[in-house]
């Protein structure tokens, strides 16, 4: 019965709140608050994430065994991506997170490893920001998944919001290596 009773509240519940986010009046009888007095920013676009194709995948070897399968540390993929907005009248600011997978290879070990993962922004081609985070992740025996997020991806908001052209890229930055895990006897 209390199954039954429980299901219900919580369906009426979530309706009832679905309902208010969607709400765009304050009119019905309710006193206007003081954020009634604060002009909205109408937000229009959350600019979408897109995994780099090329940098999606890390590896890392060995000194000396690039490329060999048998030389490899560990590899890195990411995996799926969302975001969330929130703005006001000069700054939209994006909530990226990321699924992303770690696994050690025949001759890396369990340890820490620091991912340089690169966050960018860019509006057709044109950046508008970029920043390099070194992402630590502990590699247990076999693998781990880990999500990453970076909370403070600010643009600008001019005009009400990101253009249709604009979107944050993620993947790895290859440029700088990460810090391998002991290697294996």
């Amino acid at each position: 019965m209390f199954g039954k009773i429980s299901h219900g509240l919580v369906t009426v519940s979530l309706l009832t709140a679905l309902a208010g986010c969607n709400s765009s009046s304050t009119a019905g009888g309710l006193a206007p608050t003081a954020q009634a007095e604060t002009p909205a920013v109408v937000q229009a676009y959350c600019p979408q994430v897109v995994l780099r194709e090329q940098t999606a995948i890390r590896q890392e070897y060995a000194r000396g065994g690039q490329d060999d399968p048998q030389k490899l540390v560990y590899q890195a993929s990411l995996a799926d991506a969302t975001r969330q907005c929130t703005a006001n009248e000069t700054t939209m600011t994006i909530n990226v997170v990321v699924q992303g997978r770690l696994v050690d290879g025949p001759v890396g070990a369990p340890g820490r490893v620091t991912l340089p993962i690169l966050v960018e922004v860019v509006d057709g081609d044109n950046t508008i920001y970029s920043q390099k985070v070194a992402y630590p992740v502990d590699l247990p025996a076999g693998g781990t998944q880990f999500i990453f997020q970076k909370a403070d991806v600010q643009i600008p908001n001019a005009q009400g919001g990101a253009s249709r052209f604009t979107r944050v890229r993620v993947g790895f930055d290859n440029g700088a290596p990460g810090k391998k895990p002991a290697r294996r006897s």
